[in-house]
């Protein structure tokens, strides 16, 4: 089984930008609470995730490699709208590595940090342009951007 524990912050300007990036397009198939099943193209690669319910910064994650053209289909014909569009930005920063997301569309503006632990309790060092925790503020879960975008709030 796959367990995730990923925190989640609000992302001030910083030397991050300097990073590689991917660009990632993702829908989802299913947004109910206690799972999500996400389909996700990163640049030339199609993935289909299964995800539980998160308890703390905790939750069950399954993902498996799919052909990009089957995932092409689904995020164009059967994943619910609108769709997550992002550019993510991966650094290491005193031993973890940190991924930051520049959304598009309609949650252009919204810049979210994540940083996934092997425990809850881990501690760890925040860069200087992480500000403000929002890993229990279900608005910015990915899923629930599609019903209530960032450009509504």
């Amino acid at each position: 089984m796959g367990t995730e524990i990923e925190r989640k912050f609000l992302v001030t300007e910083g030397p991050w930008r300097d990073a590689d990036a991917g660009t990632y397009r993702q829908g989802y198939l299913s947004t109910v609470k206690e799972r999500t099943v996400r389909v996700r193209t990163i640049d030339d690669r199609g993935y289909l995730t299964v995800k539980g319910v998160t308890v703390g910064a905790t939750r069950r994650e399954f993902e498996y490699e799919i052909p990009l053209e089957d995932a092409n289909e689904l995020l164009d014909k059967l994943c619910e709208r609108p769709l997550i569009e992002k550019k993510r930005y991966k650094l290491d920063h005193a031993g973890l590595i940190w991924e930051v997301d520049v959304f598009f569309g309609e949650n252009d503006g919204l810049i979210i940090a994540e940083v996934e632990l092997q425990h809850q309790a881990q501690v760890f060092e925040k860069p200087a342009w992480v500000g403000e925790e929002v890993t229990s503020d279900q608005r910015y879960y990915n899923a629930n951007l599609i019903n209530n975008p960032f450009n509504t709030w």
